[in-house]
């Protein structure tokens, strides 16, 4: 048994990056993800392990590459502004095959937008926000235990495929307090990291190493389309394996919710009201964003189910799904015009899900 905590979202995600094997954190101060470097600030210098508060968030994740290229488990977080900025770097982790860890609380946009809840970064983080042929895999926490556990999981996917990995939040989940379990998990053995810049003397061959993010030019491949078939077996690679979400009530389920993060413990709620109403109602809930469940959810389509899309923004989550469906459901949406304020402080709440719901049902 882990030591129980009652933390909120924040704290759960350093908590496990602590217990993961995280050794350095470089961050620059955001709202709404500030108690992660502030834990990290607080914490690590008495671990003998490296924070630094960085200039801004172009350091932080030119920082994080530095660290990654040596082989250490480090990380960043930011929110929505901040990873806007991070991402030039971004692919060029994804071209160099540096395992990072990135968090972002999401907030609202678009530009500075309000510092408080919001779920419109979907887009950026599940197509990769900078240049090139690349992917991450996206996790998205629905609790402040599966921020914690899911932000261990996220380093062991990062050194299994050489890639960054994205925790995304948001603003709700990050500052809701609940009970937590910390407790390293075990996930299985890892590979070696051969490739790290450690210094001649760790590496068995005596040679140094070269990490560099134009891997047709130096060597690492030998040519560019040797690079991008490697990134193109990769993508596919993460795309079978490590494919995750929640099925709840969605296998007899005419109406299927489809939601993640916050949105996802509304809509559960709503499937439940739905429920003792005597509709048949689900949820699928994504733990990955990306990779995406298209397969699932085509074939429940196939299969006569409709679709109700949770989502605390206009509609990005909504696209997937269209996709899926392939034009064989019908699709409805709860989006952020339906928070219970018009306000940035509003939030989705059941109540206006359900209505959705019933409205769908009677159709």
């Amino acid at each position: 048994m882990g030591e129980r905590m009652f933390i909120e979202g924040n704290v759960a995600v350093a908590y496990g990056a602590s217990v993961a094997g995280c050794q350095a954190f470089f961050g620059y101060p955001i709202t709404p993800q500030n108690e992660i470097t502030e834990w990290f600030a607080r914490e690590f210098p008495k671990m003998g392990r490296v924070f630094v508060q960085t200039q801004s968030e172009l350091g932080s994740i030119n920082m994080l590459y530095g660290a990654a290229a040596t082989g250490v488990r480090a990380m960043t977080s930011s929110s929505s502004p901040g990873w806007s900025l991070m991402q030039e770097t971004v692919s060029d982790l994804a071209n160099a095959e540096l395992p990072c860890v990135i968090v972002n609380v999401q907030r609202g946009g678009p530009g500075g937008g309000p510092i408080r809840h919001a779920q419109q970064d979907y887009f950026q983080c599940t197509r990769g926000g900078g240049h090139g042929d690349y992917r991450n895999i996206v996790l998205v926490p629905a609790s402040s235990q599966e921020c914690c556990d899911l932000t261990q999981l996220a380093f062991y996917l990062a050194d299994k495929y050489r890639n960054p990995v994205i925790v995304m939040s948001d603003a709700i989940v990050g500052r809701l307090r609940e009970t937590v379990e910390v407790e390293k998990i075990e996930f299985g053995s890892l590979p070696g990291k051969d490739w790290a810049v450690s210094g001649k003397g760790k590496h068995r061959d005596g040679e140094r190493r070269v990490v560099e993010h134009s891997g047709d030019l130096f060597g690492r491949y030998s040519s560019y389309h040797s690079l991008l078939q490697s990134l193109d077996e990769k993508i596919k690679r993460m795309q079978e394996a490590e494919l995750r979400y929640e099925d709840y009530k969605a296998e007899d389920a005419s109406l299927i919710l489809v939601a993640y993060g916050y949105t996802a413990r509304v809509a559960k709620e709503a499937v439940n009201l739905a429920r003792s109403a005597g509709i048949k109602a689900g949820l699928l809930r994504l733990i990955t964003a990306w990779p995406f469940p298209y397969e699932v959810i085509r074939q429940k389509a196939c299969l006569g189910s409709n679709f109700l899309v949770v989502e605390d923004s206009l509609g990005q989550l909504v696209e997937d799904v269209r996709i899926a469906v392939e034009g064989n459901s019908d699709i409805g949406m709860v989006n952020i015009l339906d928070r219970h304020m018009l306000t940035d402080g509003g939030m989705i709440l059941p109540d206006r899900v359900l209505a959705k719901i019933e409205e769908m049902s009677r159709a």
